[in-house]
C-alpha cells in the first residue's frame, strides 16, 4: 500500500512547492517595497540563489539641471563636479552624478496672452515672442509650438521647428476675454512638455523643455492656483522664463522712458507673480519696454540652456511623505558666482498617503514652491 502511494506523494510535493514559489514572486512584485518607480526613482534588483526570489529596492534620485553664472551675469562653462556642493532641507548630500549639458535639443513652449487687458501690448507681445523664437530656435533640431490663453488655453501651433509656420499663427492673435494664466502653464506642462518629440535621426534623447510666457501677470480666471501650477511646472522640469507686457513699472515722473538708464522700476503686482513663476523654476524674469531691449536678452537664455550642469544625489534621510524639500546648490569657492536652478523636490508619497497625486509627474525631479 505504500509502495502504491509513494508515487503520488511526490507528485503532490512538487506541485505544492510549485505553488509556494509562484505565490512568492506574485508577492514580491505587488508588495509596496518592490514596486516598480519610475525614473528617477529607479529599482535596484539583488537576487537569492537559494530561493531563486528577486528583491527589489528603490534608489530615489533627485537630479538638478542648472547654469552658473558670475559677477557680469555671464556663463561659467568649466566648471567641475569637486566646485559644487548641494544641500536638502539644509542638510549636505553626496553627489550621485555629474555632467555636463551642452548643446540639448530645446522643445519651447511659447505661451501668448491674448486677454483684453494686453489689447494695447498685443503688438510688443507679437514681436518679442517672434524675435525670441528667431533668435533662438535652431531648424531640425529644436521645436516650439505657440499657446493662447484667454478665458481657456489653446493651441494655435503644434511642435514644430518651421519658425515661419510659428511667426504666421502668432501675427494672427487677436485680445480680448479673460486671462487663465495657471490654467495655460498647468495645460502646456501636462500635456505639451511633459512628453514633447524627440530629436530626430541620431541626436540625443535628452531634450530640455522651455516655457516663454509673455503676459501682465494678472490673472483672473484660471481654474488651477498659482501653486499648483509652479508645482506641475517643476516635477515636468520645465524652465520658464516670463517677459512683462506691463510699462506700469516705469515711473510716470520719467523724462525720457525711451532711455534704459534713465528709467525706474515699480513692479506691479502681476510682474511680481511673474518673477515668482520664473525664479521657483530655474528661468529669468524680463520688464522691457521696447521689444529691442529684449534682443540680447533672447540670445543670451539661447546660450544659457545649451551651456548647462546637471547633477543628481540620493537624499540621504529620503521619505515618500510627499512632502516639499527645499534645495541648494553652491559654488563656495568661488566667490560672486549665482547658480540659477529650481530650488526644491516633492517627494514621492506612500501609496497609502493622503498626499495629493500628480497626474504626469515623471518622478522626484528638484523643483520649488511658491
Amino acid at each position: 500500500m505504500k509502495a502504491m502511494n509513494r508515487p503520488n506523494l511526490v507528485i503532490t510535493a512538487l506541485l505544492t512547492a510549485a505553488l509556494l514559489l509562484l505565490v512568492s514572486a506574485d508577492w514580491a512584485q505587488q508588495s509596496p517595497g518592490g514596486a516598480k518607480q519610475q525614473p528617477p526613482a529607479a529599482p535596484s534588483q539583488q537576487a537569492n540563489p537559494q530561493s531563486g526570489q528577486t528583491f527589489r529596492t528603490e534608489v530615489n534620485l533627485v537630479d538638478v539641471l542648472f547654469t552658473v553664472l558670475n559677477r557680469r551675469n555671464k556663463l561659467v562653462p568649466d566648471l567641475e563636479q569637486g566646485d559644487f556642493k548641494v544641500f536638502d532641507e539644509g542638510k549636505p548630500q553626496d553627489i550621485r552624478y555629474f555632467s555636463k549639458q551642452t548643446d540639448l535639443p530645446l522643445r519651447i513652449g511659447m505661451l501668448l496672452d491674448t486677454s483684453n487687458s494686453i489689447r494695447d501690448r498685443i503688438k510688443f507681445e507679437q514681436d518679442a515672442s517672434v524675435s525670441f523664437l528667431f533668435s533662438v530656435l535652431r531648424r531640425n533640431k529644436d521645436e516650439a509650438f505657440v499657446m493662447t490663453f484667454d478665458d481657456e488655453p489653446q493651441v494655435i501651433q503644434a511642435f514644430t521647428s518651421d519658425t515661419g509656420a510659428l511667426r504666421d499663427e502668432i501675427m494672427r492673435t487677436r485680445a480680448g476675454g479673460g486671462t487663465a494664466i495657471y490654467d495655460a502653464v498647468y495645460e502646456a506642462c501636462s500635456k505639451q512638455l511633459n512628453h514633447p518629440p524627440r530629436p530626430p535621426g541620431d541626436q540625443p534623447d535628452v531634450v530640455r523643455r522651455v516655457m516663454i510666457l509673455i503676459s501682465d501677470g494678472d490673472d483672473n480666471l484660471s481654474t488651477h492656483t498659482r501653486s499648483e501650477a509652479i508645482e506641475l511646472a517643476q516635477r515636468t522640469s520645465v524652465v520658464i522664463y516670463t517677459i512683462s507686457t506691463s510699462t506700469q513699472w516705469v515711473s510716470l515722473s520719467e523724462t525720457d522712458p525711451n532711455k534704459t538708464s534713465d528709467r525706474k522700476y515699480h513692479l506691479t503686482e502681476g510682474d511680481q507673480i511673474l518673477q515668482q513663476l520664473a525664479e521657483e523654476t530655474g528661468g529669468r524674469a524680463f520688464f522691457p519696454y521696447h521689444v529691442d531691449d529684449l534682443d540680447q536678452s533672447f540670445q543670451d537664455i539661447g546660450d544659457e540652456l545649451r551651456n548647462q550642469y546637471s547633477i543628481a544625489y540620493q537624499p540621504m534621510n529620503y521619505v515618500r511623505d510627499g512632502r516639499y524639500h527645499k534645495i541648494r546648490v553652491e559654488v563656495p569657492d568661488h566667490k560672486g558666482y549665482q547658480v540659477r536652478a529650481r530650488r526644491g523636490y516633492y517627494a514621492r508619497p506612500n501609496q497609502d498617503s493622503n498626499a495629493p497625486s500628480d497626474p504626469g509627474a515623471p518622478g522626484p525631479h528638484g523643483t520649488s514652491k511658491p
